[in-house]
């Protein structure tokens, strides 16, 4: 999953360096000459100008990266401290987007490209860590909106020196300070629901005079940003009440809330999940690795039964927009003394004869696959049902950890599904982003509610979390698995599409390694509430759908420990 290109590309070298996975963590240079677009980017004004920023963010004077001011986010329970920053910039052109960042989950990215919005992170910067992006505008694109925040209930962190480097656009942004300064907008009114359904509420509301863009909050957290005076909050839980405000955005800030509203979604449908291929009822899920990186070299047919559902990673970006394929990789041909696609596709047919399913996985820590568009969910479905007739896949599995684009990512799996009733689906999310229903992954889950078999959460390379009592965890802890999960179950998801994701032993990732009697403890905690941490979920979730690893390889480098003891005790949840 999240470590296999280091190991690809690094040979020998331990996976303890890889130590901040999912950040874009570039080694100190010289100061660029291009021409920087944001305004007051180094926050030399001694103020936020030029910024829409909220009251957890603030100008400090140490510690700094450059000058003598620096922007402080105080990230709380429910606020991100996120400041944004609308910059004019030209159609079809090519951005670069960093800053210089120190603590723990510190984001950085862009929004209104016209193409893939990007973003990253560090999750443990001790000292100022480079943070970069790049991305290309659409042909209709001459502005973008950059954003940087923490996280929910994380420790303070400091940005410095925010570049957007590229060709100027023809509009105009902010002057860093201006005398007076300019005022933020006032409070917006008239906020109403116009519509709900079982899994979304759509709000509108009158404009502000000066207002440049909209922060939309449910429950008091931020769940979007809009330019227009109209909103549609999606991925909710059916038959539950949700409280909304909206605030108005200038350059000078932002304004009060509004007065709240509330809105009920409509009851859900009755029909249960789908059964996923035939699969049991519980369930371990292993990768197997189509690489050779330091794990057990093997062929799939030699993957014990142990393992019900084996996701095959990974499948490969093409030249086709969204579209993937799939050859056995050459290194691991060569060490198997050649392996072919035909003795692949023959053990698949073997797997199947002794009832084990096979998929196919996208992603992974590198996998640069879009799926941003209409057009490239087309390509994206097509190819994936070329691999299932190609070579018997049972399903695929989502394992996008560098962004995914609910809309259009649910248009490809509802369009394979359509082409193979009772396909498998999967996600393979980071924990980070099923924090809660307003993210990307959480919005996709939903959204395929009807078609997909089972999330299989990362419990790993996470630090600390929210679990859903609003309370901190860390990983590597009963604590953090069952409270975690538990923020599944409340927004929405069966307990049968729960699957709990660890490693297979510590060389297999870089934190979150637990003893595979602790996975069964989880399970055991949500599924029937015995064998708990200190916490206890309100809620059970008898039916729990099992658990996954990383990876089958690594797992039999470590004498098939997870798959003995994890397996087992399937059987014995309800």
């Amino acid at each position: 999953m999240r470590l296999h290109r280091f190991h690809r590309w690094l040979g020998g070298l331990t996976v303890v360096i890889v130590t901040c996975v999912g950040a874009a963590l570039i080694a100190t240079t010289s100061a660029t000459a291009a021409t920087n677009l944001v305004t007051n980017g180094d926050f030399e004004a001694g103020t936020t100008s030029g910024w829409s920023c909220g009251t957890t963010a603030a100008i400090v004077s140490t510690p700094v990266h450059g000058g003598t001011h620096a922007l402080k986010l105080s990230p709380t329970s429910s606020d991100d401290a996120q400041c944004t920053q609308t910059i004019s910039v030209q159609p079809n052109s090519a951005y670069t987007l960093s800053d210089w960042v120190e603590g723990a989950f510190v984001f950085i990215g862009a929004t209104g490209t016209g193409t893939s919005d990007p973003s990253t992170f560090t999750q443990a910067a001790s000292t100022f860590t480079q943070l970069s992006v790049s991305f290309t505008t659409g042909a209709a694109t001459t502005s973008v909106s950059v954003f940087v925040h923490g996280w929910f209930a994380q420790p303070v962190d400091t940005v410095d020196d925010v570049v957007l480097t590229g060709p100027a656009g023809t509009g105009t942004t902010p002057p860093p300070t201006t005398n007076p300064p300019p005022s933020a907008p006032a409070t917006p009114g008239g906020l109403h629901s116009t519509a709900t359904t079982s899994s979304s509420v759509s709000l509108a509301w009158t404009a502000s005079s000066g207002a440049t863009s909209y922060n939309v909050y449910r429950n008091g957290t931020k769940t979007g940003s809009v330019t227009s005076t109209s909103f549609t909050d999606t991925g909710l839980a059916a038959s539950t009440t949700f409280s909304y405000a909206v605030t108005a955005v200038n350059s000078a800030g932002e304004s009060a809330r509004s007065t709240s509203v509330s809105a009920t979604t409509a009851a859900g449908t009755t029909t249960p999940p789908p059964s996923g291929g035939s699969l049991p009822t519980h369930v371990l899920t292993g990768y197997w690795q189509d690489f050779v990186n330091g794990a057990t070299v093997m062929r799939l047919s030699a993957v014990p039964t142990t393992y019900d559902l084996v996701a095959v990673a990974f499948a490969n970006a093409t030249t086709t927009p969204g579209a993937v394929s799939y050859d056995v990789d050459p290194g691991l041909s060569s060490a198997l003394g050649g392996y072919t696609d035909a003795n692949f596709t023959s053990d698949i047919a073997t797997l199947h004869s002794r009832g084990q399913k096979v998929i196919i996985s996208v992603g992974g820590q590198n996998g640069a696959i879009s799926v941003a568009d209409s057009a490239s969910a087309t390509n994206f479905a097509n190819s994936i049902n070329g691999l299932i007739t190609k070579f018997g896949f049972d399903g695929v599995d989502i394992d996008l950890e560098n962004g995914v684009n609910p809309t259009f990512m649910s248009q490809a799996l509802h369009s394979i599904a359509a082409a193979h009733p009772g396909v498998i689906i999967t996600l393979a999310p980071q924990t980070i982003d099923m924090q809660s229903t307003g993210g990307a992954y959480f919005q996709l889950a939903l959204d395929i509610k009807s078609i997909l078999t089972i999330v299989n959460m990362q419990y790993y390379n996470s630090g600390t979390m929210n679990g859903c009592d609003g309370n901190v965890y860390a990983e590597s802890t009963e604590n953090f698995m069952t409270a975690l999960a538990c923020i599944q179950l409340l927004g929405g998801l069966s307990p049968s599409q729960i699957g709990l994701g660890l490693p297979a032993s510590s060389s297999a990732a870089g934190g979150g390694v637990v003893a595979p009697s602790l996975v069964n403890n989880a399970m055991d905690c949500l599924d029937m509430g015995t064998n708990c941490g200190t916490f206890k979920p309100t809620t059970l979730a008898p039916g729990l759908r099992g658990a996954m690893t990383w990876s089958i390889n690594w797992d039999a480098s470590n004498g098939f420990a997870f798959a003995n003891t994890v397996h087992p005790h399937l059987a014995s949840l309800h």
